[in-house]
């Protein structure tokens, strides 16, 4: 037996408990880990709530990330006692996830864990972590220098945001935070931010055009915020797409890519092919500051979860949700 959130949907409605499961339980795959770490992310949030479809199919182990040791492997990529990480492939949507005690999973969907990182280590970067240096990596390869100008990062005091500062500060670029929480301008400040914005001037409807005022950009937030960017970013500029806090939506014009030569690169997690989430997680290791990370995660118990869930799509949450799975 073994403890997980699991998400169900019935007569009595949408339920999201701490229940002991059967190991008999778990889904099919070839490599079974004893979880050790995992988070609490907006999508998590999503489906612990049920305040968007990201379910598939029920009931489900949300959690769309964990790091632990394995137990068990019919896979000669794995043995016993190798130290592990995941992050997205549908675990935790259409797959039984990481907010448990024991996950069994495809072996193609696991990482070797860099030895310069912990397991809890991990989990304190997490999927916001990997997608953060993804957008970063991403900016790099298409150009985007130090020297170019600002970058500004969306939703900065969050967890992909609040690394995506850090990691650009560190690399020497002049970093743009734009946050609603006028109380994090320390936090954010002390993470490398040169410049603090509200996000109000961003997430209203705006022009096709605006002034411009960063060369490259991350955003978390989608809908008329991510338009807005893409209409003050300056010519030959980047920006960097991997979240939809604000929607879904894009209600944006041509003008900043046919006339700017603008450039609007989409940031996939979930399915990002194995090499670039090796070198992602390679440079995350390098790069890791861990008396910084620590500045940035909060450790919370699995029994948490449930509670913490609409705090953070409440946007109550600075940076990250480490989960000790077995607290």
């Amino acid at each position: 037996m073994f403890k997980a959130i699991k998400v169900d949907k019935g007569n009595s409605g949408y339920t999201a408990t701490l229940e002991e499961i059967d190991e008999k339980m778990l889904p099919e795959g070839e490599v079974t880990v004893s979880v050790e770490y995992s988070t609490l992310n907006y999508k998590d949030a999503l489906a612990i709530t049920g305040k968007s479809p990201v379910v598939r199919s029920f009931p489900m182990v949300p959690g769309i990330d964990f790091s632990g040791t394995v137990v068990s492997s019919r896979d000669s990529k794995f043995s016993e006692g190798d130290r592990v990480l995941l992050n997205g492939w549908g675990v935790g949507e259409n797959h039984w996830g990481g907010l448990s005690q024991r996950a069994r999973v495809k072996a193609d969907w696991l990482l070797p864990l860099p030895e310069e990182l912990s397991t809890e280590d991990a989990m304190g970067l997490g999927t916001a972590g990997y997608t953060a240096m993804l957008c970063v990596k991403a900016l790099a390869e298409h150009g985007v220098r130090p020297e170019h100008g600002d970058i500004l990062v969306t939703g900065a005091a969050g967890g992909v945001g609040s690394v995506a500062l850090y990691l650009l500060a560190k690399r020497g670029y002049r970093v743009v935070a734009s946050t609603g929480r006028s109380a994090d301008s320390e936090y954010l400040t002390e993470l490398g931010a040169s410049e603090i914005i509200d996000r109000e001037e961003l997430n209203k409807p705006g022009k096709p055009l605006g002034k411009e005022r960063w060369v490259g950009a991350v955003d978390v937030v989608g809908s008329h915020t991510l338009a807005n960017i893409c209409a003050s970013t300056k010519y030959g500029g980047v920006v960097t797409a991997c979240g939809l806090a604000q929607g879904m939506e894009l209600p944006a014009s041509v003008a900043p890519f046919i006339l700017r030569g603008v450039s609007l690169v989409g940031i996939d997690s979930v399915y990002c092919p194995l090499e670039k989430r090796k070198a992602a997680w390679a440079d995350l290791a390098k790069e890791l500051d861990v008396v910084r990370l620590q500045s940035v995660t909060e450790t919370i118990g699995l029994s948490e979860t449930v509670s913490k869930a609409q705090a953070l799509l409440d946007g109550k949450i600075r940076g990250r949700l480490v989960v000790d799975v077995n607290r």
